[in-house]
């Protein structure tokens, strides 16, 4: 995403949640990975998520060797679990140096997965239009969410509208986004409807009450 760089001691809530949207946070996060385990699978893991792949993914089967985008991939192990099932064509974006080099040494023997150093909001340099089936969100979009829910900073209107706009231009006609969330419908649709580029369906993946995480499927509105 490659917002600001903040303080090192954030003491305020809304800075604190602003750090997320920097790489200078997630670069001291992940120089702590001591292991190759995670140590930010956010929401949940690849076998949680399983049956909201196979029920988003049927058309898109790994022998027609779709190409899977992960945005703001971090160390998770979703690309790695998704290689196993045959899907070798992934490229893998986040903005930290830290995890980018982590990732690239740590699964140097899968094969089809990339990580490039990227800013979300402008992917040119290594995603070209309308090349990806599939994007993948897991709580990237919440990280460069801060303020007030019911009527979010201009900064973070700003820079989600880019960003959404960036994975629009990047995916198919028949591309979907799955961007999954920890955050309430009634907060995110005001973010994720801007510009009008999206058919949304929501689905509740997981949890209990107010604790729940969902699932936006996200198509490209037609003309």
């Amino acid at each position: 995403m490659g917002l600001e760089t903040l303080p090192p001691n954030v003491v305020d809530k809304d800075e604190q949640d602003r750090a997320l949207a920097t790489a200078q946070y997630w670069d001291e996060q992940y120089a702590k990975s001591s292991s190759d385990t995670p140590t930010h699978e956010w929401l949940r893991g690849f076998s949680d998520l399983e049956s909201f792949f196979q029920s988003t993914l049927p058309s898109r089967r790994s022998q027609d060797n779709p190409l899977i985008l992960h945005l703001g991939s971090g160390d998770s192990t979703i690309p790695a679990d998704l290689a196993s099932l045959g899907f070798h064509h992934q490229v893998c974006i986040d903005f930290s140096t830290t995890v980018v080099n982590m990732m690239t040494e740590r699964h140097r023997s899968i094969p089809g997965i990339t990580w490039y150093e990227q800013d979300l909001r402008d992917m040119g340099a290594v995603v070209a239009d309308k090349s990806v089936d599939v994007a993948f969100d897991k709580s990237t979009l919440d990280a460069m969410i801060y303020g007030n829910p019911w009527n979010a900073p201009a900064d973070v209107k700003e820079n989600t509208g880019k960003y959404l706009a960036e994975v629009h231009r990047v995916l198919k006609d028949d591309g979907v986004l799955l961007c999954l969330s920890f955050r309430q419908p009634h907060f995110m649709k005001p973010l994720l409807t801007t510009g009008g580029l999206w058919d949304i369906e929501v689905r509740v993946l997981g949890g209990s009450g107010c604790f729940n995480y969902f699932g936006f499927v996200m198509t490209k509105k037609r003309p």
